[in-house]
């Protein structure tokens, strides 16, 4: 995996086995907090020999930005840790999480070892962690889902995002509204650096720019997938509206930001083709 050190006993862990999903460590004088844990136990396995060896004490709390197993499969490995997160990651990772993680077990043989652990400490508004004279803000940021987080460390400004923000919004299992809420309220706190959920840091100076073209994007594919169901065309229209149409280059993420846009598009046209359809009347 690839290790940055973004900060003063600050460190981000990239994988290069899904969709560089990336994890974060902080190491503190009374223990460590780990940010997001990682899909296969190969690569958490290797945050935790990190945060062992570097850290002044145990892992104390693990941090998940949202219920996605890319970002929670790791934490069974951590049965010292508090694992906090959004009462809603809890709840979906006891519901839904519980048979996407069967489903994965079965085409994925590297996943049997893994154990459903759902956070144990939950939170619905602005929270704050204390560690080490270190403090973390833990604010809601949905949009990509119902429960996603971020986690800004205060001081440095430092943001872990989650998939609040990403190269290109991936709003599936969201809404395009709530994300473009979430981004402003990104570009509100103003800080220093953003480690994505997925992909490269991005700086301060990248920031405001990446923050706009993310919301002109939704705007755009709303916009568009919107008129074509208007005119109800068929689902191979949205092969007109390609990712550079709406401000977004398809390299990111090794190419993988075109197929988060194609998911976009789909997801938004079955939306808005449901909201067209006449209601029933009431009996």
């Amino acid at each position: 995996m690839r290790r940055d050190r973004i900060a003063e006993d600050i460190y981000t862990f990239s994988s290069d086995v899904y969709a560089q999903v990336t994890s974060g460590v902080i190491l503190t004088t009374e223990g460590t907090i780990v940010i997001d844990t990682l899909p296969f136990p190969e690569e958490t396995r290797q945050v935790l020999a990190f945060a062992r060896e570097r850290g002044k004490g145990p892992v104390r709390y693990v941090i998940n930005t949202h219920h996605h197993s890319d970002h929670t499969n790791g934490n069974f490995l951590f049965p010292e840790a508090e694992v906090i997160g959004h009462r809603l990651c809890r709840q979906k990772m006891l519901t839904s999480g519980v048979r996407t993680l069967a489903e994965a077990k079965r085409e994925q043989p590297e996943l049997n070892e893994v154990e459903l652990r759902p956070p144990n400490v939950v939170f619905e508004h602005d929270v704050y962690v204390h560690l080490g004279g270190r403090a973390l803000c833990l604010t809601p940021l949905p949009g990509h889902t119902e429960d996603s987080i971020g986690v800004m460390i205060e001081g440095d400004r430092i943001l872990f995002s989650g998939d609040a923000v990403l190269p290109v919004p991936h709003v599936v299992w969201g809404d395009p509204e709530e994300m473009i809420r979430s981004l402003k309220a990104v570009r509100t706190l103003k800080p220093e650096s953003v480690i994505q959920g997925h992909g490269d840091l991005l700086l301060k100076g990248e920031l405001v720019d990446e923050i706009e073209s993310s919301i002109h994007y939704l705007e755009c594919v709303t916009t568009k997938v919107r008129e074509l169901v208007q005119k109800r065309a068929p689902t191979s229209a949205l092969l007109e509206i390609d990712i550079e149409s709406c401000g977004k280059s398809r390299v990111p993420l090794d190419g993988l930001v075109q197929f988060l846009h194609r998911d976009n598009l789909l997801a938004l046209y079955h939306k808005y083709q449901a909201a067209e359809r006449p209601r029933k009347p009431a009996s």
